[in-house]
């Protein structure tokens, strides 16, 4: 009898020594081939064919003043502000980086003016655009905590900038933003082990770039509002030489249209002269693009339709809507 309860045991432990020794496969992944050199430069020039055309705006950066009581003494000379310039230097950096403006030099213009005496050259471009601010908050502080064989140091900077978009033509600000920024530094020791931090410079730099960098892109997307236009350079028969070509989007088979500019109009409420909205004149396409950098490109034409001719260009320009 017992033999036989034995044998009766045999296969249910063996389906249940099966079931607890079974593993579950995961379900296998799907892996895509990877894309061959063609495909991904197939991939490239279609990502590159979105063009947005960008109109590079001249912008000067003027002055910068420091408005804090930090780094001042009674000696220090108004005109040179060792802060000021550094936040002036830096903001013309970040906007020289971006590629979508053209930057002019003005606080040190005393030095180019010099240049151009010696080498009896002058040929200043005046700015749509000047950009001036100050930095308003700077400061450090320096906290810790002290315990039982441990202690810890933390050196904190803070800056903040204020900037303002002045027209030129008109002295108007159209546009204020302003922009902070923190950096710190930690450092501690247990039982007499670790670091100790000294007094560390770098920190002012660090926090003044940050808040540049939370200003910029207000800046940026302001002056980036005017929608894009260009000048007409020469009008030759059914052809038309205008200025702008790669680096500002433009590419051949593009099609533009010739607008002539409303009339400028002094308002009575204001006191500012406001333009009539621009009648479009012609339609044009793009043939061909000339010129080595972006100061001296450009691009030709063809007329497809409207009356345009040399004698008649001026008062016209060209934009990607009507």
């Amino acid at each position: 009898m017992l033999g036989k309860v034995k044998l009766g045991l045999v296969p249910a432990v063996a389906v249940l020594f099966a079931t607890g020794c079974a593993t579950t496969s995961a379900p296998q992944q799907v892996v895509s081939a990877p894309a061959t050199s063609a495909q991904q430069a197939e991939a490239q020039r279609r990502a590159a064919a979105v063009v947005v055309k960008t109109l590079k705006r001249k912008v000067a950066i003027g002055r910068f003043t420091n408005e804090t009581r930090y780094g001042k003494t009674f000696l220090v000379d108004a005109n040179n502000d060792p802060l000021g310039k550094q936040v002036s230097d830096m903001l013309s950096t970040r906007l020289v980086a971006s590629q979508q403006f053209l930057v002019f030099e003005r606080p040190d213009l005393d030095k180019v003016t010099a240049e151009q005496s010696i080498a009896r050259e002058s040929g200043l471009v005046g700015v749509d655009v000047l950009v001036i601010g100050s930095v308003t908050e700077f400061g450090r502080s320096t906290t810790g905590k002290s315990g039982f064989l441990s202690g810890t140091k933390v050196q904190t900077a803070h800056a903040k900038v204020e900037i303002r978009l002045v027209d030129v033509r008109t002295g108007y600000v159209f546009f204020t933003a302003s922009g902070a920024g923190d950096a710190s530094t930690e450092s501690g020791e247990i039982a007499g082990f670790g670091s100790k931090a000294d007094y560390d410079a770098t920190l002012n730099d660090r926090a003044i770039g940050a808040a540049i960098t939370d200003v910029q892109n207000s800046l940026i997307a302001k002056l980036e509002e005017r929608p894009w236009r260009t000048d007409i350079l020469k009008v030759d028969g059914r052809q038309l030489y205008i200025s702008g070509g790669t680096r500002q989007g433009l590419r051949v088979g593009d099609t533009l249209f010739v607008l002539k500019q409303g009339e400028r109009v002094k308002s009575g409420q204001t006191g500012f002269d406001i333009t009539l909205p621009a009648k479009t004149v012609g339609q044009i396409r793009i043939t061909s693009l000339f010129g080595n950098n972006e100061t001296d490109e450009g691009a030709v034409a063809a007329i497809l339709s409207g009356d345009i001719s040399d004698a008649r260009k001026d008062g016209l320009y060209v934009s990607e809507k009507e």
